[in-house]
């Protein structure tokens, strides 16, 4: 089953969802920074929900940033959705290990920890991006993706997000949804989500059984009846290339190229996002001095 995201709105409730599938996505994740479990989780979550996020932007050039820093042992969580969804990130600690918190369910929020905050950035290619901030819930991360819709963009918003982890490490399945209101929703819709929310459970169940973005959201809301707007693929994707490593090395300025230069004669980056590493000789290094 391939990866993908989708958006729909209910024919007859105010009420709009997305969902993604992200199994090979999130794996190839895992594979990149050798996360362990709980880690693969962590960013995972994160990195679906944000997906979602930057999905939902009408600006095509526009992106979204989601910074977890919740005081764990994980440290800081990144994750950067394009607006197609496509998303990268990276965890500052991938070989965190916790004990279980029960049969086969990871403590992700131990990891992630609650002494901290989640923050959006949504670049809509304007001046400034916009800037949310809220403190941790749970350090789950759905529940604080739900807090933050509800307490920065005034949208009341069920999030679920899910990735089980096999025996060998490897994902074995990964998705989530995000449910919201739109103004004008009444009882009968919030009690219509509520019940599906119920009803469907863990989403990694779900996915389990087969289901794919569509069914998923086809489960949780089997009360409305629902009209695709979009769906397409969905990747872990990153955008660096040598052209932008060269560019932030000669932003630098003089003064640091030429003490880089001086001191170590050679410089080597490697990518938080896909872990490509960039070589540059001194010849190299001396040729984008020349042009600043």
């Amino acid at each position: 089953m391939a990866d993908s995201i989708i958006r729909v709105l209910a024919k007859n409730a105010p009420v709009k969802a997305s969902a993604v599938f992200a199994r090979d996505l999130v794996e190839r994740a895992r594979q990149i920074h050798r996360t362990l479990p709980v880690a693969t989780a962590a960013l995972g979550r994160a990195l679906m929900a944000c997906s979602m996020m930057g999905d939902q932007l009408k600006e095509e050039a526009g992106s979204v940033t989601l910074q977890i820093k919740g005081g764990g042992p994980l440290g800081r969580i990144t994750a950067v959705s394009d607006s197609a969804g496509n998303v990268r990130g990276y965890v500052q600690q991938p070989l965190v290990d916790l004990p279980l918190k029960g049969p086969a369910k990871l403590d992700v929020g131990a990891a992630v920890g609650r002494e901290g905050a989640l923050t959006v950035i949504k670049d809509l290619c304007m001046k400034e991006p916009y800037i949310g901030t809220i403190p941790l819930v749970s350090g789950e991360i759905a529940e604080d993706v739900t807090r933050y819709f509800a307490e920065s963009e005034q949208i009341p918003t069920a999030c679920a997000l899910g990735v089980l982890v096999d025996v060998d490490q490897s994902v074995l399945c990964a998705g989530g949804y995000l449910i919201q209101l739109l103004p004008g929703a009444d009882e009968a819709a919030i009690s219509a989500v509520e019940r599906g929310v119920e009803r469907v459970g863990p989403v990694t169940e779900a996915l389990r059984s087969g289901a794919d973005a569509l069914e998923l959201l086809e489960r949780v809301l089997s009360e409305f009846e629902l009209e695709v707007l979009s769906q397409r693929p969905v990747e872990y994707r990153c955008y660096c290339s040598r052209d932008r490593v060269s560019r932030a090395l000669i932003s630098l300025g003089r003064a640091e190229l030429e003490d880089l230069i001086r001191t170590q004669g050679e410089a080597e980056l490697t990518c938080q996002f896909c872990d490509k590493i960039y070589r540059y000789s001194k010849q190299e290094l001396e040729r984008l001095l020349a042009t600043v």
